[in-house]
């Protein structure tokens, strides 16, 4: 997922925000992984990043994240993709705190 920020009053436009499978995605082609691949190797060769799962930057070790898939071998950047993307809306959820965290957090002050 991705959300740009508030506009500044600088007149530049802002870079987009990015996080859970979308995050994960850009760090995956930098560093150019091959599939079929194991859940170890990608810790090992990512060095086991955080990846932000909300807009507020909060984030996860993809190990940990990577666990809770219960899943070992991805046949291909998407089927990771596909396992992970649930864990990250569980801990988005989780994080969320009801609307009024929700609201806060779209606010630029």
């Amino acid at each position: 997922m991705g959300m740009r920020p508030p506009p500044s009053d600088d007149g530049e436009v802002p870079d987009t925000v990015t996080f859970g499978i979308a995050a994960l995605d850009a760090r995956l082609t930098e560093a150019d992984v091959r599939y079929p691949t194991d859940a170890q190797s990608l810790v090992r060769d990512l060095g086991d990043p955080e990846v932000p799962y909300d807009a507020s930057g909060r984030s996860v070790a993809l190990s940990e994240a990577l666990s809770e898939t219960h899943i070992e071998r991805f046949e291909t950047e998407q089927e990771l993709l596909n396992a992970l993307h649930p864990v990250f809306e569980r801990y988005r959820e989780r994080s969320a705190g009801g609307i009024l965290s929700q609201l806060r957090s779209l606010l630029p002050f």
